[in-house]
């Protein structure tokens, strides 16, 4: 029978508070009965609180059920019981019929993570009674079997949480527990099991850790687990050695027996890491456990087939997880490997738990790897069919694809199009930012885009898109975009669309998405004169090209909008018709320290001086060549890249830049060397000049060109020969230097070189 319901104490408890006077004893023995929090026992023979006081007369009730005969019972109590008037005997009915209609708690409800079944040789022939608990402990002063007698009576008595606070008061039993778990624990599997789970009753309740502390409990459960799966280990060995004997008789015999103690191991080992676990709550007793190395036992404990006990590790793995030098033992112990192994299963709780668990490790970089080298993504894209594990996986996803080296392994799974179908399903209504997140970096490697957009892929985002005004699923849409090949050819449809976009006061997110997807559309069939024409684009460009103007997010957009309709001849006529190469030049300068956009500037010069119309504008009418040669040395491969490119193409078509840009090559390689030989003329320690007391230099054997005096005589004014002449000197003193008409001259690397069109400019940018 059950226990008796904290209602029921209520109900009789008002009764007397109430005033009434006319309590029927029965009455008073089942509040005696309640006070104390008794048991009635029924067939199921659980726990119970047994009589603490004298003078008192429970009555137990062992046949109240569904067909019991309440009438016949009641009639049974009173006569029975001399405390009872016969003229009680309907309110004796009364109390049986409500104590038998009571709401019953549903035993069928889940245990919470800090529940622990129990487990095989806890059943007694006898009832644990607390007023006995002396008994108990002097049995486990006598022999193993005695002592898992009186551990066991003693564990039924801590089960129930009502006698836990008079047990903590019983100093000697817990002392007794302790000592013989610490003497005794290799001798029995049973006793030790038995008195551990008598600590972790108590381990249950945070008030009571400080007394499983001082008892060391926590610590001598370490030691057992160590040496339980160093046990494992020899038996595994064991069983290799009978099998490798071809003896089938004795390899049955020894697999059957190691199946028992496995069983029981795992009881132990259970029981002593949910204890732990409960401990682990104070994160200064989980650096103590970390410090004897927890993540590498639970670690190996993962090999193990018993899914109740691996729910537990993994549990205690996930918490461990959050701190970093956990998540790095985790690392060296290549522990994702093994939870691999646990996926999927059938297992829902350990399959949650396992889940989460990997999520917390994918924020790490070198985890990741890990989990991809174990074969995850094929998994965990198969359980995404599985809505109630959908959530974790997307996320665990999601981390492995932020790597680029990853993303090409999502198109050879059935990834993506659950992911289409998931973003189909969510239809006008919001969609989770972790699913759009994963999708969104999908989109980003050419396989992945082609099958996005098999079938009605492209258009379906499209739809979306552009109906919900979702800047998320626009940018999906651009990184589709920014791939050649067939699916840039599908744009072709939607360019109309995606132009109107910036004709209106949109959200300027938004604008920058509709205006990235157009500016990859180098499509060499697409109109792009026609569609500047009808939406009334150059206007907006050249606008938007303003320091200020707007988000520098929308104005680097532009500039590659720009870059990308210059291709076409007409319509680089158009921009430097609207004076939109000016509108670059003033942005370059207010922007020289960006590199993006410094980079995409000068590609829009290098498109245009494709064109006959625009190179003449860039080279005749702007500074623009004057800005390139200043970038032709910067310290971005990128920006020089271009600069060069642009800069040949410019000295091709007109000689007079042909030379200067020549000359500034030259004056730049010189300068370099010049400063070479002139560091090797003046000693590091700032000696002017690197000879001997006997005025002889110390490199006698040196090369050449590193002698001084080759460029420099006695006084370092006269040279050494006539190819110099004085007046090149009397310059040099005068600071007359740039005016000189020596442009080939090596010397001229020492001074800057001022070019007419080059007046007035911005500070040349980093060198």
């Amino acid at each position: 029978m059950e226990k008796l319901q904290a209602e029921d104490a209520r109900y009789l408890r008002r009764k007397v508070k109430g005033g009434s006077l006319d309590v029927h004893p029965t009455e008073k023995a089942l509040i005696v009965q309640y006070e104390l929090e008794a048991t009635i026992l029924g067939e199921m023979g659980d726990p119970m609180v047994g009589e603490r006081k004298e003078c008192q007369k429970i009555i137990r009730l062992k046949s109240l059920n569904a067909n019991t005969d309440i009438a016949t019972l009641a009639r049974k109590v009173v006569e029975e019981c001399r405390l009872i008037h016969p003229s009680k005997l309907p309110e004796v009915e009364q109390l049986l019929f409500y104590l038998l209609n009571r709401k019953k708690s549903d035993k069928r409800e889940k245990h919470s993570p800090r529940d622990l079944a129990p487990f095989e040789g806890m059943e007694l022939d006898e009832e644990a009674n607390i007023n006995r608990i002396d008994h108990y402990v002097e049995l486990l002063y006598e022999d193993i079997p005695e002592k898992v007698r009186g551990a066991t009576l003693i564990l039924h008595l801590a089960r129930n949480p009502d006698n836990l606070e008079e047990l903590l008061q019983n100093e000697t039993a817990l002392g007794a527990l302790a000592r013989v778990l610490r003497e005794d624990w290799k001798q029995s599997v049973d006793l030790a099991t038995t008195i551990i789970y008598v600590f972790f009753c108590f381990s249950s309740f945070s008030q009571f850790h400080g007394q499983v502390t001082h008892y060391k409990i926590g610590a001598l459960c370490m030691n057992i687990i160590e040496h339980e799966l160093k046990r494992y280990d020899l038996w595994q060995d064991e069983l290799q050695k009978k099998a490798n004997q071809n003896v089938k008789k004795e390899h049955e015999k020894a697999f059957k027996k190691y199946q028992g103690l496995l069983i029981k191991q795992e009881q132990l080992l259970q029981v002593a890491l949910h204890l732990l676990l409960n401990l682990a709550e104070d994160t200064r007793t989980e650096l103590k456990m970390r410090n004897k190395n927890i993540v590498h036992t639970l670690v190996k404990t993962l090999d193990r087939e018993d899914e109740e006990l691996l729910v537990l590790v993994v549990s205690f793995l996930k918490k461990l997880s959050i701190f970093l030098e956990n998540k790095n033992d985790m690392a060296e112990t290549y522990a994702v490997e093994k939870l691999a192994r646990l996926l999927p299963c059938k297992h829902e709780d350990l399959l949650n738990t396992t889940l989460r668990l990997l999520l917390n490790l994918s924020f790490d970089t070198g985890l990741r790897s890990q989990m991809v080298q174990a074969g995850l993504i094929p998994k965990l894209s198969a359980l995404l069919a599985d809505e109630s594990q959908r959530q974790l996986c997307v996320c665990i996803l999601y981390h492995i694809s932020v790597d680029d080296r990853f993303k090409s392994m999502f198109a050879y799974t059935d990834c993506i199009p659950q992911l289409m179908k998931m973003l189909f399903d969510c239809g006008e209504s919001p969609m989770d930012p972790e699913l759009i997140s994963f999708c969104i970096n999908l989109a980003a490697n050419k396989r992945n885009a082609q099958v996005i957009c098999e079938g009605n892929g492209l258009k379906m985002l499209m739809k979306r898109g552009l109906k919900l005004k979702d800047v998320l699923t626009m940018k999906m849409i651009r990184n589709v975009s920014q791939h050649d090949g067939p699916t840039k050819n599908l744009f072709i449809d939607y360019v109309g669309d995606l132009a109107a976009q910036t004709g209106v006061q949109e959200r300027e997110e938004y604008v920058i998405e509709c205006l990235g997807t157009l500016a990859n559309l180098t499509i060499p069939d697409l109109d792009w004169e026609l569609v500047l024409k009808e939406y009334n684009l150059v206007p907006f460009l050249k606008d938007h090209l303003k320091p200020g103007s707007a988000e520098d997010d929308l104005i680097l957009e532009v500039v590659i909008m720009i870059g990308t309709v210059s291709m076409d001849d007409s319509c680089a006529a158009m921009m430097a018709k609207s004076g939109i190469i000016s509108a670059l030049i003033e942005l370059l300068n207010s922007q020289q320290e960006d590199d993006e956009f410094v980079c995409q500037i000068v590609y829009v010069f290098y498109q245009m001086v494709f064109h006959q119309a625009t190179r003449d504008v860039i080279i005749k009418d702007t500074q623009a060549p004057a800005y390139l040669i200043d970038l032709m040395h910067d310290k971005n491969a990128e920006i020089r890249k271009v600069c060069d490119n642009t800069l040949d193409i410019i000295a091709e078509y007109d000689e007079e830049w042909g030379r200067k840009i020549q000359s500034e090559k030259f004056r730049w390689h010189n300068y370099q060397w010049l400063e070479m030989v002139d560091n090797r003329a003046m000693g590091d320690d700032g000696e002017p000049f690197m000879y001997g007391d006997d005025g002889e230099p110390f490199m006698h054997n040196g090369d050449i060109l590193e002698r001084p005096d080759l460029f420099y005589s006695a006084d370092g004014i006269i040279p050494a020969d006539s190819t110099i002449s004085p007046e090149f000197f009397i310059g040099y003193q005068n600071g007359d230097m740039g005016q000189q008409d020596n442009a080939l001259n090596p010397c001229n690397s020492y001074f800057s070189f001022q070019m007419d069109e080059g007046e007035g400019r911005e500070v040349r940018r980093n060198r």
